[in-house]
């Protein structure tokens, strides 16, 4: 029978949200298991770069309308995926090493993203962790508190910090609301694309490869697919892509996401100057499957993109 306690006094979150990078995917699988022995709900986001899931985690966390939602996060260390989810507002990740940590945590600063380490936590120690993170509410009796209760300037200060926290930083600081991709891409000079006119990128990380691409108004980028899929984000401007091999078209915006599996031939036009973040699953490479001209003459054939507010 699965354990119930503290369940019934709303101590436990009704659903968690976990991941991990390859270093902690063992030590994630196995407290997802005790997750769902204690009839937890849990999504599980599986394995990517720890950068990736733990942001991806907090920014779930973050956007969850109430604190019945939390985070589970692993990778090597622990430390890495915790500051990616620490990235979104009303995260507060901690990395747990021991169970005493843990009570920490949760006592102190009402922890809703528990990191944990798959090079340094046995499975059984992660566990204990984990149930301790689970069982202990916010100000409860802990290690910190020689386990006794909090006194009541602490408790108030307590109280304070979780309204506190969030406005740190903002009045010394000029927030521009940017999103880290701009922000990522801010002052680097991209160097042209001579394949390809008007196109101009600049690599961020090889292999697998991340890049920042420009292209301006009324470029077109003939038919052609690559060795592997790409992922990619607009940042600015207006795109549609034609995926040939599927026979299906996608017309972009800013803050819009496309997935182009490998060897798709897909042909690309742009209607205003268009900047995106582009990540491809190994190197980058191009095969062209036509020439410019052809690209522009069957793009004049089609419909031309259309504003959402027409």
């Amino acid at each position: 029978m699965a354990d119930t306690t503290s369940a019934a006094d709303g101590t436990r979150p009704r659903k968690i949200i976990a991941g991990a990078d390859g270093f902690g995917a063992d030590l994630k699988d196995a407290l997802v298991s005790q997750l769902r022995s204690l009839n937890i709900e849990v999504e599980d986001l599986g394995t990517s770069d720890y950068y990736s899931v733990g942001a991806e985690v907090g920014r779930r966390v973050s956007a969850a309308s109430d604190s019945g939602t939390r985070g589970l996060v692993a990778c090597g260390t622990g430390v890495g995926v915790g500051i990616f989810a620490n990235k979104f507002p009303g995260v507060y990740a901690a990395t747990c090493l021991t169970a005493a940590d843990a009570l920490n945590a949760r006592s102190i600063n009402n922890c809703n993203v528990l990191a944990v380490s798959g090079m340094s936590t046995t499975k059984d120690s992660a566990v204990e962790i984990l149930n301790a993170w689970l069982d202990t509410p916010f100000k409860s009796p802990c290690p910190a508190s020689n386990f006794k209760p909090w006194e009541d300037n602490l408790s108030c200060f307590l109280d304070n910090s979780m309204t506190e926290m969030p406005k740190i930083g903002k009045n010394e600081l000029n927030f521009d609301n940017s999103c880290s991709i701009c922000c990522l891409v801010k002052n680097r000079e991209l160097n042209p694309l001579e394949i390809i006119p008007g196109g101009s990128m600049k690599i961020v990380r090889e292999t697998p490869t991340s890049a920042i691409v420009r292209f301006k108004a009324g470029s077109v980028e003939p038919a052609h697919h690559h060795t592997f899929g790409h992922d990619l984000v607009v940042m600015e401007g207006r795109k549609s892509v034609w995926n040939l091999s599927k026979g299906e078209r996608f017309d972009l915006g800013v803050g819009d996401y496309l997935f182009t599996p490998a060897g798709d031939v897909h042909r690309v036009k742009y209607y205003e100057d268009t900047e995106f973040f582009i990540k491809w699953d190994g190197h980058w490479d191009i095969f062209f499957d036509e020439d410019l001209e052809t690209a522009k003459s069957e793009i004049d054939k089609v419909c031309v993109f259309v504003n959402n507010d027409e």
